[in-house]
């Protein structure tokens, strides 16, 4: 038999390769037919493609998509009148009977202290500022950590001889990691007592007439104010400093101040989560006509200055 003279790569050549060298170019070409279908294809119709998003102050021009950015949960018909606002706190959060009644019990005096007061802003003008121009009732404070704000509100209002109810709105948890700064804050089985340390400084400052918490998240604390009829000629906002936080703060609130009242806060200038607290406030006041006054480190909304298209 005559020597095979084709090159040692030909002769290895074997009939699966064949198949599998044929079955590759079919495929290539079915692929290469199909591209070009796709692109001698007209593009698809306009209304199919994604839109970008508005941009936020665009949003005043359309009542539907202002719908998404509101608070609806339901309210009483029509407000509690305001003597009866630390009783209806004292039935229905507290079982009828006062917080401070023997307090504090035997087991917690060891881990109190007599007083412990912490706040940031607490003491700016602005609080007497706006004491003294709405002379108010009732107030909310949203956000309480120690007291400090709420307790020198009670010194303003006295100072003003009036007769003012401050309710304290917080889950006295504080923040993780919080205790890194506060280690005099004792904790027990996991329980911080914030909130009994807080109350400690109310009894200390005489102001159990004065002052009330209301020991829940702001959130979940504000939707059942709104729903017992609770309301508010002052509302201080100075809880979460995120975007988020602060929005749902301000718009919770907002729903359970009276006609003409004034909503005000801190960190208007914190960086915190790229100035979560400032974005919140200024799309707020855009969406309900409001002029921002600036005050020191608060920022206030006075309903009773709102623009009117």
């Amino acid at each position: 038999m005559k020597e095979d003279q084709r090159p040692l790569q030909q002769r290895n050549k074997s009939p699966t390769s064949k198949l599998f060298t044929r079955s590759a170019a079919y495929g290539i070409l079915v692929l290469l037919s199909y591209t070009l279908g796709y692109l001698s294809h007209t593009s698809p119709p306009q209304q199919q493609q994604l839109q970008p998003p508005s941009p936020v102050f665009q949003l005043a021009d359309s009542p539907s998509q202002l719908d998404n950015f509101r608070v609806t949960a339901p309210c009483a018909n029509s407000p509690l009148p305001p003597h009866l606002v630390f009783p209806t706190i004292l039935d229905r959060v507290f079982n009828g009977s006062s917080p401070y009644s023997n307090f504090p019990p035997p087991y917690l005096s060891s881990f109190l202290k007599q007083r412990r007061i912490k706040g940031w802003g607490s003491y700016g003008a602005v609080f007497k500022h706006l004491i003294k121009r709405v002379k108010p009732q009732v107030i909310i404070e949203v956000g309480t950590f120690l007291g400090a704000s709420a307790l020198h509100m009670v010194n303003v209002t006295r100072e003003l001889r009036l007769q003012t109810q401050i309710l304290c709105l917080d889950d006295f948890r504080g923040w993780p990691g919080f205790r890194d700064r506060f280690k005099d804050i004792k904790m027990i089985n996991g329980d911080v007592l914030l909130f009994q340390q807080f109350m400690q400084n109310v009894i200390y400052f005489n102001a159990t007439g004065s002052v009330l918490p209301v020991p829940f998240s702001t959130a979940s604390g504000l939707e059942k104010l709104c729903e017992w009829g609770i309301t508010a000629d002052l509302i201080e906002i100075d809880a979460g400093h995120d975007f988020i936080s602060a929005w749902g703060d301000i718009n919770r609130a907002y729903r359970i101040l009276r006609p003409g009242g004034v909503i005000f806060g801190h960190d208007y200038f914190t960086k915190a989560d790229n100035r979560g607290v400032r974005r919140a406030v200024n799309l707020f006041a855009q969406m309900n006509n409001l002029k921002i006054q600036i005050d020191g480190q608060h920022w206030v909304l006075d309903t009773s200055l709102a623009k009117h298209n």
